[in-house]
C-alpha cells in the first residue's frame, strides 16, 4: 500500500467508516475501482487511500481541494447510484466524515 499524496494544508478529508455485507463481493470491488478513477478525474479531488479487514469494516478516505469539489462530488450521477446500490446491497451501516486537514507530517524509514 502507498499513501495518499496530499498538496500541503490545508485541504479536506471524506473519511467513509463502512460494514460490509456477505452480498455481491466481485460487483463491490469493481465498482469501488470504477468510483475512484471516476473521482480522480473531477476537479478538486487530490487522492484516496483505502482499508479493509477481515470482519469487513472498511476505511476510506478521499482527499479533496475544497468543500465544493466534495459537494459536486456527492452530486455526480454515476457516484449516486453506486451509493444507491450501497445502501441496498453492499453495506450494513456506514458513516461519512467531512474535515479540514490543517496540518500533516509523516515519517519514513
Amino acid at each position: 500500500m502507498s499513501f495518499a499524496k496530499t498538496p500541503a494544508p490545508p485541504y479536506y478529508a471524506v473519511i467513509f467508516t463502512s460494514k460490509r455485507t456477505e452480498i455481491e463481493e466481485k460487483e463491490y470491488g469493481i465498482t469501488a475501482d470504477q468510483m475512484v478513477t471516476l473521482a480522480s478525474k473531477q476537479q478538486g479531488f487530490l487522492s484516496v487511500e483505502s482499508a479493509r479487514d477481515e470482519q469487513g469494516i472498511g476505511i476510506t478516505v478521499s482527499y479533496w481541494s475544497s468543500l465544493d469539489a466534495i459537494k459536486q462530488w456527492k452530486r455526480n450521477a454515476e457516484h449516486q447510484m453506486a451509493q444507491k446500490k450501497g445502501k441496498g446491497d453492499w453495506y450494513e451501516s456506514f458513516i461519512t466524515r467531512i474535515s479540514k486537514v490543517e496540518k500533516d507530517y509523516s515519517f519514513t524509514r
